[in-house]
């Protein structure tokens, strides 16, 4: 997944340039260093593509930036978070281009990894549910502590209001783990007009813990708030919009299309259908992704590499903490 995190750094990347090149790794290279990708190649290219901050994708970046990866791509320089990379034999994989001077580095988002969110399906627990899931001591890869800001939704937030001419689409859903599903769900809503707003609600946690059950949502509602921000197809989003879409919201919003996928849609509290005022109005669309991608196979993934991705996960923080120590011993 390219959780907020990932966006986050690319959104600074982008700011200290003009044009944003981002290296995708291959299944082989991830697999190698860093444990059993949770994605494939296509799915990972797909994601990086969405997000509004990238202009261009170098597909099967090596894992280690050399200065002739950035000759090849004629880039001026390399961007990464403050946080640490390392080769599996424990190499930093910017070595080569720091000495060089073709090195920046952008400030990571707190409280969020990867390695986190593995481990919170891994747990299969709803403590992250209040931010009050279990801490790792590396500082890169134990983190679960994230804390939303209006300044955080700002920089996410694209700040355009619509336009005259402008066909105002209302989707809703959980969006949790943002995943290439969710994206060509939102590319195809994107094609059904010549000047498309669309705007994404956001259940809260209870509300998609109650239709979706188990340890659901992985990520809180400030997470996928920022997660759907990030995507170059999305103008706007509500934060804890209601499950049922009602009148007042369709008039608010001046929606003019509403559009579901092709999952089930459970019904409210008291039975009802959720899009029942959009179909009365004749506004209601299904949308077919032509993804069977969802987050609960997301999650099947992780679960069935159990043992690899928490072996994973181990390896990662050891060789953090090695290097931490080896800087404190410095100092």
């Amino acid at each position: 997944m390219v959780h907020y995190g990932h966006s986050n750094q690319l959104r600074q990347a982008r700011a200290m340039g003009d044009y944003l090149i981002v290296g995708v790794h291959t299944d082989e290279e991830i697999a190698k260093h860093k444990g059993p990708p949770v994605f494939t190649q296509e799915e990972r290219y797909k994601m990086v593509q969405a997000i509004k901050w990238v202009d261009e994708i170098a597909p099967g970046a090596p894992y280690v930036t050399t200065l002739e990866t950035l000759d090849k791509y004629n880039c001026d320089f390399c961007v990464h978070g403050d946080d640490i990379t390392l080769t599996i034999d424990g190499k930093d994989t910017y070595e080569e281009v720091k000495t060089a001077g073709r090195y920046r580095e952008c400030k990571r988002t707190q409280g969020v990894s990867t390695t986190d969110l593995v481990g919170r399906m891994l747990l299969m627990t709803k403590a992250h549910h209040s931010n009050i899931g279990p801490k790792g001591r590396s500082p890169w890869t134990g983190v679960s502590q994230f804390l939303q800001t209006s300044q955080k939704i700002i920089q996410f937030a694209s700040g355009k209001e619509p336009q005259p001419g402008d066909t105002i689409i209302y989707v809703a859903g959980a969006f949790d783990l943002f995943h290439i599903g969710h994206v060509d769900f939102l590319e195809k809503v994107h094609q059904l007009a010549e000047k498309p707003y669309i705007i994404a609600g956001l259940h809260f946690d209870q509300e998609v813990n109650r239709y979706k059950g188990k340890n659901y949502p992985i990520m809180n509602i400030h997470e996928r708030t920022l997660s759907v921000l990030a995507c170059r197809y999305v103008s706007e989003v509500v934060i804890g919009a209601p499950y049922a879409v009602t009148a007042d919201l369709l008039d608010h919003f001046r929606v003019t299309l509403v559009c579901h996928g092709m999952t089930e849609v459970v019904p409210d509290k008291d039975g009802s259908d959720p899009y029942q005022e959009p179909k009365r109005r004749g506004i209601f669309q299904l949308v077919d992704s032509g993804s069977n991608l969802t987050t609960d196979l997301i999650v099947q993934r992780i679960i069935k590499n159990r043992l690899e991705f928490e072996a994973r996960n181990q390896k990662k923080e050891a060789k953090e903490l090695a290097v931490l120590e080896a800087m404190r011993r410095l100092e």
